[in-house]
């Protein structure tokens, strides 16, 4: 979700991303303690509609990236409901569903409005109390960042190993994919640790 940012001249969009984290969290967490019960469901839905109006966008637009981009968390939220269903019945199932439904949504609003680089300076800002105990912050958003930028490319790459076995004739498995994916996962570990390196970072 990270990687949605749509620019925008909104208020939302100038709002420093410090406050604007803390803001959202609250919200969602605000959100996800509805009670189970049918007057959830309605609630979970309108709080996500004002959120993505006062940003300056329709909630369509959220739909379509987190449908888009998201998919992960679709699955997470079809389990969820699934699970609800079987174990606690129709009425706490629909709560429960629209009450994560509706945090994941106001939680993209952040990723919608606010770039990488200012929710890392956020960060590191944040941190900044947790010098006393040793912890770096600018160690700590750097690791953010590549993390962040990793994830992408061992997509990439796990996507380049399927069409490898599909191109020879094999039927991609996890068990076949495997070791090639440590393969290139590892290489590109070690390239990116020469990369740093060279950059003097350690």
């Amino acid at each position: 979700m990270l990687t949605m940012y749509r620019p925008g001249g909104g208020w939302m969009h100038r709002m420093p991303a410090g406050p604007k984290l803390a803001l959202f969290a609250v919200v969602a967490v605000v959100v996800a303690a509805l009670p189970a019960v049918w007057i959830t469901v309605p609630i979970a839905l309108a709080v996500p509609l004002a959120v993505y109006a006062a940003a300056g966008m329709g909630v369509g637009e959220g739909l379509r990236v987190l449908a888009g981009q998201a998919w992960a968390l679709r699955w997470m939220i079809a389990i969820t409901a699934a699970g609800q269903l079987i174990f606690l019945g129709l009425e706490p199932a629909a709560a429960n569903t629209a009450r994560v439904a509706a945090a994941v949504l106001v939680a993209g609003v952040v990723p919608l409005t606010t770039p990488v680089s200012a929710m890392l300076d956020a960060l590191e800002r944040g941190l900044r109390p947790l010098r006393l105990v040793g912890v770096d912050p600018a160690r700590v958003a750097l690791l953010w960042m590549v993390t962040l930028t990793t994830i992408p490319v061992l997509a990439r790459h796990t996507a380049e190993v399927r069409d490898a076995q599909r191109a020879r004739g094999l039927r991609p498995s996890l068990l076949r994919g495997t070791l090639p994916f440590l393969v290139v996962a590892l290489r590109h570990a070690d390239d990116l640790g020469d990369a740093l390196a060279a950059r003097g970072i350690r």
